[in-house]
């Protein structure tokens, strides 16, 4: 928010007669895009570092074609365009504290939580190059390795891998925890990882939060797990019709069942009392003619 703020009081004073064809240009360049923000319901932050060039245009053209255009701009600009458009949509300002490092506008009039999720199908893992800071735990398991033995192997332990060899063969002693998430990733272990085709990093577009009309989500409210939601609806569903077959209670969803099971009960009842119906007419017959065979072997002992 600081780095927003600091941009958008040093940015564009009062207009002067000798002003430069370059700040008329950031002019032009924030009314336009705040223009853009306000014709659209949904706005959301997005994080583009690590995104390489080609995947970049590729993403936008597949966004922009199903009309969720991704603007990239100074993140001066950008601050400048959502307080111009916050003018009279307020809830744009929440946006401020997260326009800081690489970051682009996606614009859209789909639902907030489906562009989350569209969002994270770009992201991929990636190797660390060292100076990163680990986004979670980097572990590494024990057992053996593709390495034949040789130098690889103190190389490994200098990085603070279990290493040894064992039969001929590089191996890794035990579980372990090279880095801490928050910790910064060295270069010597990011050498390692790679070698071990660990990709402790990813890269693609990550949706910080966004604003829909006036409602603010931010990352943490759109991270929804949609196959766990539509599991739990599932489940719902199915201990919902158990109890309302239990109850009698008649639903159309309950009615084929309870009408199933008024059938099977009224046959069985039929059945017991010997009463004679088109359904158990051959049952009756059967047991009849069962109940007959047995008493004819009684009687000729």
């Amino acid at each position: 928010m600081a780095a927003a703020s600091k941009s958008v009081s040093s940015g564009f004073g009062s207009p002067s007669p000798h002003e430069s064809t370059a700040i008329q240009r950031k002019r032009g360049g924030v009314k336009r895009l705040a223009k853009e923000i306000a014709d659209h319901p949904v706005v959301a932050v997005v994080g583009i570092r690590g995104v390489p060039a080609a995947a970049m245009q590729t993403m936008r053209r597949d966004l922009s074609a199903k009309g969720n255009p991704i603007r990239v701009a100074p993140n001066s600009l950008i601050a400048h365009a959502l307080e111009e458009a916050a003018r009279s949509r307020p809830s744009l300002k929440e946006l401020l504290p997260l326009v800081s490092d690489q970051t682009a506008l996606l614009l859209s009039k789909s639902n907030p939580f489906v562009l989350y999720q569209t969002m994270e199908k770009t992201r991929q893992p990636a190797p660390a190059r060292g100076g990163e800071s680990a986004p979670k735990d980097i572990n590494v398991l024990a057992g053996e390795t593709s390495f034949k033995p040789g130098p690889i192997v103190g190389e490994l332990q200098h990085a603070g891998f279990p290493a040894a060899i064992e039969k001929g063969k590089v191996v890794l002693k035990k579980d372990a925890t090279v880095v801490k998430k928050g910790q910064p990733i060295s270069r010597e272990v990011a050498t390692m990882l790679t070698r071990l085709e660990i990709f402790p990093l990813e890269v693609g577009l990550l949706l910080r939060g966004a604003v829909e009309q006036d409602f603010f989500y931010p990352r943490e409210s759109l991270a929804v797990d949609l196959d766990a939601i539509r599991a739990d609806f599932g489940r719902a569903h199915r201990q919902a019709l158990r109890l309302g077959i239990e109850l009698a209670w008649a639903t159309p969803e309950t009615v084929p069942h309870l009408l199933a099971r008024a059938q099977r009960e009224a046959k069985a009842l039929a059945l017991d009392s010997a009463f004679p119906t088109p359904e158990t007419l051959e049952a009756l017959f059967i047991r009849a003619e069962r109940q007959a065979r047995a008493l004819d072997k009684l009687q000729t002992k």
